[in-house]
């Protein structure tokens, strides 16, 4: 199936591994050219390369760190000599797991900036380009915990769920300028570091969570990060124009929720 992509330029943050780098390639592989970004340089150039041989495609790999409100200028600024983007993908780390309470306003204030302002910042700043170029998709990766609350998820429930809703604030405002937001939220999926949580899930707050919950998916696996790119990168793409303000869960069944 043509998901008619070939050319668009995409934008996908924290692509160096896991799920963000599964979605960079499942565009590339469909004809996009990509910009992708990711804290840590040797990581994000090694899948930038292996990108490009695989699809042939353009592959410009930016270090930025969406913490801080420097790193997402370094990108956007990346993303206007481009001459912007048609197709942005927030992605990223989250926060540490741990009682609620237990954290101070500090911690708090760095949840805030890395899962919603990042998010925010980069929509602001590719916007106005995007519109320019006749519009685009935007698609925001949470987390199931999102919408499944658990102990121990604390600072990446709440901040979110603000991603949550911005993007359904957004796709309102921005539905006239023919620009889609969507947000997913992946359940347990398999990937050579938890892109969960700040460490491996097999220790600390959170594990038996964690442990529970995939014993209780009613397909009896963990997801592939294959099969979250497969979601986003329709999403993205213009056969799902008629597609903005969805949260998606990619979660095996797990999810309880009717709607």
């Amino acid at each position: 199936m043509d998901l008619q992509l070939l050319g668009k330029t995409a934008v996908v943050n924290g692509a160096s591994q896991g799920i963000g780098f599964a979605i960079a390639r499942r565009l590339a592989a469909e004809g996009a050219d990509l910009l992708i970004s990711a804290r840590k340089e040797a990581a994000l150039i090694s899948a930038a390369e292996q990108i490009s041989m695989e699809t042939g495609r353009k592959v410009r790999a930016v270090v930025g760190d969406l913490r801080m409100a420097d790193g997402c200028d370094t990108i956007l600024a990346a993303v206007h000599e481009c001459g912007g983007a048609d197709i942005l993908v927030n992605n990223g780390g989250a926060p540490p797991l741990g009682a609620a309470l237990d954290f101070d306003d500090l911690r708090w204030s760095r949840a805030f900036e890395q899962n919603l302002l990042s998010v925010v910042r980069m929509i602001r700043g590719v916007v106005p380009a995007m519109a320019a170029r006749g519009g685009g998709s935007i698609v925001n990766i949470t987390a199931l915990c999102t919408l499944q609350p658990m102990p121990n998820f604390g600072l990446s429930v709440s901040t979110w769920a603000g991603v949550l809703g911005i993007a359904k604030t957004l796709s309102l405002e921005l539905g006239p300028k023919n620009i889609r937001v969507n947000t997913l939220c992946p359940g347990l999926i398999d990937t050579a570091r938890a892109d969960l949580v700040d460490g491996p899930v097999s220790s600390g707050p959170g594990n038996s969570e964690l442990q529970e919950a995939l014993k209780s998916i009613p397909l009896g696996r963990k997801g592939d990060p294959a099969e979250i790119a497969a979601v986003a990168t329709f999403l993205a793409s213009p056969l799902a124009s008629y597609v903005t303000g969805t949260t998606l869960a990619v979660d095996g069944g797990i999810s309880k929720n009717l709607i």
